[in-house]
């Protein structure tokens, strides 16, 4: 039965920004074990994934603005084993120089799968996909289906299935039918202009500045680092200031940006909240939305009542009324590049905000990557970039949370224009939060 393998919207924003700028966001889990890890058990893994969501590319239109479409990719030849083991120390180093090997959604591969043995007789694991391809609950479902042995068609053809006839026909039809969702976008950009008027000015006026800082043309993955904590310790303390486990997580990352001075003007935070609207057989690459608090960094040390107070309110307006920055994006395959790199930075620089994103409870086969647990998990979200760009951009700040068995993590990837931007200054900035929020884990 034939499928709709048009891309989604967003999905083709998502695409229209990596192609415009060269460059996208990447989704990294990494699972670290005392022991050696099932070689066997990966390579199941790895097969299965090659299925489902992340057994696709993105095949390019047969027209300038027309949309792309989905087409059936298996996904990389193979599990990529490291030659020589490392020392435990070096887990999230060697996880950096993964984010730096090349993932490609329209080429491949969109994905691909590392192993690195430690020198302690343990074992690292890490996934790293392109977001154009899946975001972090796709990726979960990939996962969760290829440890339980599931391979899903999708029903997508193989690349260059059709005639450059048959698809030019297609796609006309497709783009005239999208005619009257295009023309609602254009009132919905205009609303979005209004509201958002002052943020898409200082965006433009920067869009053009070139700065530079070291070597402008040098690939960086932004400083990181990351903290597990005992799963009881963490529901105790945000019982204790009055909250639940995603206002503590709001507010150890409003903690954390008021320490490496992403605040406004009136020294409050702004957190951008990531919101999956991903349902039962959603194919969507990026089933999102997002919603926004504003946050007093120097309460949530003592007092979370408004923090969870507000994130319910945020949510609770969000379920009524869909955010309206989404209105435009029937409008993205007319958008041309140089429109989308003059805007790059405009959710970064109007107010500082710092991302926010908690994956909850995770499914337990998402700790099993060889069918069996791990002892740790992280996920996170990195783009390595230049840092010139990141310096244009304001600098950027994303924290990420997710809940297993035995852990919650919280993993931050951080840029300060004109700081110091090294591990150990992530590493120091993250652990001091930790201890102002109560709290105390393996800061990494």
């Amino acid at each position: 039965m034939a499928v709709d393998n048009t891309l989604a919207y967003i999905d083709q924003g998502s695409f229209l920004a990596l192609r415009a700028l060269g460059r996208g966001p990447l989704i990294q889990f990494t699972w670290i074990y005392e022991r050696a890890v099932d070689l066997d058990g990966l390579r199941r893994l790895h097969a299965n994934l090659g299925f489902g969501l992340l057994g696709r590319h993105i095949e390019r239109s047969a027209l300038p603005f027309g949309r792309d479409r989905w087409v059936a990719a298996p996904g990389p030849a193979s599990v990529e084993i490291a030659v020589e083991d490392r020392p435990r120390a070096e887990v999230w180093t060697w996880a950096d120089e993964r984010l730096r090997r090349p993932v490609d959604p329209q080429h491949g591969p969109a994905w691909h799968l590392g192993v690195q043995p430690l020198t302690d007789g343990g074992s690292a694991v890490t996934l790293v996909v392109s977001h154009s391809v899946g975001d972090a609950k796709a990726i979960i479902d990939a996962i969760v289906d290829a440890v339980n042995g599931v391979r899903r068609d999708l029903g997508y053809p193989r690349p260059g299935a059709r005639p450059r006839r048959q698809a030019l026909r297609e796609d006309g039809a497709k783009a005239l039918r999208d005619v009257p969702e295009m023309a609602r976008a254009v009132v919905a950009a205009a609303r979005v202009a209004r509201s958002e008027s002052e943020g898409l000015s200082t965006s433009v006026k920067s869009g053009g500045k070139t700065r530079t800082r070291g070597a402008s043309g040098e690939i960086v993955v932004p400083p990181n680092s990351a903290i597990f904590v005992d799963v009881e310790q963490w529901d105790r303390r945000a019982k204790e200031l009055g909250g639940s486990s995603n206002s503590l997580f709001v507010g150890l990352s409003a903690r954390l940006g008021r320490i490496l001075g992403r605040v406004d003007s009136d020294g409050m935070v702004r957190a951008s909240l990531p919101v999956s609207e991903r349902t039962p057989g959603d194919t969507r690459a990026n089933a999102l939305t997002a919603a926004a608090v504003t946050v007093d960094p120097n309460v949530v040390t003592t007092d979370l009542r408004t923090v969870r107070a507000d994130l319910k309110a945020a949510l609770t307006e969000l379920a009524e009324t869909p955010n309206e920055l989404l209105g435009p994006l029937a409008l993205v395959p007319l958008t041309p590049a140089f429109l989308v790199r003059r805007l790059e930075g405009l959710v970064q620089q109007v107010g500082n905000p710092i991302g926010c994103s908690n994956l909850g409870v995770l499914p337990p086969e998402t700790n099993r990557p060889d069918g069996t647990d791990a002892d740790f998990l992280g996920v996170r979200m990195l783009e390595p970039n230049t840092a010139a760009v990141l310096d244009r951009m304001g600098g950027m700040l994303f924290v990420g949370s997710g809940r297993t068995g035995r852990h919650v993590f919280v993993t931050v990837g951080s840029w300060v224009v004109g700081g110091a931007n090294t591990r150990t200054a992530v590493r120091n900035a993250l652990a001091r939060a930790v201890a102002d929020m109560g709290l105390s884990g393996a800061v990494e």
